[in-house]
């Protein structure tokens, strides 16, 4: 959430930013006027208790017939001040439910726009000519099928459409990107974390979950649990409701979890293979740093996603993504999108996101300076989304006969092969 001092002060400001994501603007203005609702039910109850105490100590004191007039008096205070709580409780709730609609504030360089309004920053790599080569690319599917490394035939048989099954070079594939990945944070000073993948509704919520892409996340009823898509949830909430001294930041953490996805939103949009789908694994980074830091953290993060690909020897693209394609915790994103040749475009591997204070706040996470608390930032990042990185490598990386070169970053994972070989018949 924002801070509801920034919004008193400078509302026009609020106001942009929700006009620039294609929010509701006229939330601003109901949160301002049930925010001083709050304040002002909270001074009245404030003034009602002290006339009540003070009423309180003269009753002992006074005549009989002062008395009577006096415990009069105090029923009809005892009365307003209840009323007064409950109105003050009222516009609490009414503002606290107002301000978790209410997206983080964009940061001004952002590009204004959809979807497809993002700005491109750098590109990197070489897009391959298979025409020169002599060759048709295969897709990732086909690839991963004479490999015998991806059945998705058996994953919709046993779970439904979008579930799959890694085998054999296909598993081992997942487990040395994992591993590699891994060894990379951990190199750039990343604490390693295996994270839950379960969440309670707090925690789903402090991160921004709950509100525009809720109708992906899936929810089990029963235990009031959420699984998550995303370890950017649970290491979020890893310090909810703590207070952290400045001198232990940045705290930065690389978690590696299932992500679970419905994509209710997706329908008939890349259902071919493992490009989209409801389960996946991926390895995740999460900085804790002074708000004053989070713009210099965030180009970190951006500088270790674009060391990965590049270690993975794929042509890839940065892009700044626009307003409306923000997610409401992100004050700024940028997306790193890998070329898929059966697609001929650029598609998204990695995403990092600055969310500034916005989780922080919600999470009740705050840092100690001194004798000074505020609240710090928190930014992510995907180092490896597991089967979108496949589908990259497979299809940039194939050669004629169906074989695929192993990027040199993998080979010590994957006991020093340097081809994936057909599998026999």
């Amino acid at each position: 959430m924002i801070d509801l001092r920034l919004l008193r002060e400078d509302p026009d400001r609020v106001r942009a930013s929700q006009r620039a994501r294609g929010e509701d603007v006229a939330l601003v203005d109901s949160l301002l006027s049930a925010d001083e609702r709050r304040r002002s039910s909270g001074v009245r109850f404030d003034e009602l208790r002290a006339e009540q105490k003070s009423l309180g100590k003269l009753i002992p004191k006074a005549s009989a017939d002062e008395k009577a007039e006096l415990l009069k008096k105090a029923g009809q205070l005892a009365a307003d001040v209840k009323t007064a709580d409950a109105e003050r409780d009222a516009a609490d709730t009414e503002t606290q439910e107002l301000l978790l609609r209410l997206g983080n504030l964009v940061h001004p360089d952002v590009p204004v726009g959809g979807e497809e309004d993002f700005v491109t920053r750098e590109t990197h790599g070489t897009i391959r000519d298979f025409g020169a080569e002599g060759f048709e690319p295969r897709d990732h599917l086909e690839l991963g099928q004479l490999l015998g490394a991806i059945d998705v035939e058996r994953g919709a048989k046993v779970s439904g459409s979008r579930f799959y099954f890694l085998t054999g070079v296909g598993a081992l594939l997942e487990l040395a990107l994992v591993n590699a990945a891994i060894a990379q944070a951990t190199a750039a000073g990343f604490t390693p974390m295996l994270t839950p993948a379960l969440v309670r509704p707090q925690s789903m919520a402090g991160t921004g979950f709950l509100g525009q892409a809720a109708q992906d996340v899936y929810h089990l009823a029963n235990d009031d649990l959420y699984l998550v898509g995303t370890s950017e949830v649970p290491l979020a909430a890893y310090h909810m409701d703590e207070i952290i001294d400045a001198e232990r930041l940045p705290l930065r953490y690389a978690g590696f979890s299932p992500c679970f996805r419905r994509e209710a939103g997706s329908h008939g949009k890349d259902t071919k293979g493992i490009f989209r789908v409801h389960q996946f694994d991926k390895v995740e980074m999460f900085s804790y740093v002074a708000p004053e830091d989070s713009q210099a953290e965030h180009q970190r993060l951006l500088e270790w996603e674009k060391q990965w690909l590049t270690s993975l020897e794929l042509p890839f693209r940065v892009i700044d993504v626009a307003t409306g394609d923000l997610g409401a915790s992100a004050a700024r994103k940028f997306d790193c999108e890998a070329w898929i040749p059966t697609q001929g475009k650029y598609r998204e591997l990695t995403s990092t996101s600055d969310c500034t204070e916005f989780q922080s706040r919600r999470l009740s996470i705050r840092v100690r300076e001194g004798k000074t608390v505020r609240p710090l930032a928190t930014l992510n990042g995907t180092l490896c989304a597991v089967p979108r990185t496949i589908v990259a490598i497979l299809e940039n990386h194939q050669q004629a006969d169906g074989s695929v070169r192993v990027p040199e970053v993998l080979r010590p994972y994957l006991g020093g092969r340097e081809v994936l070989e057909p599998a026999a018949k």
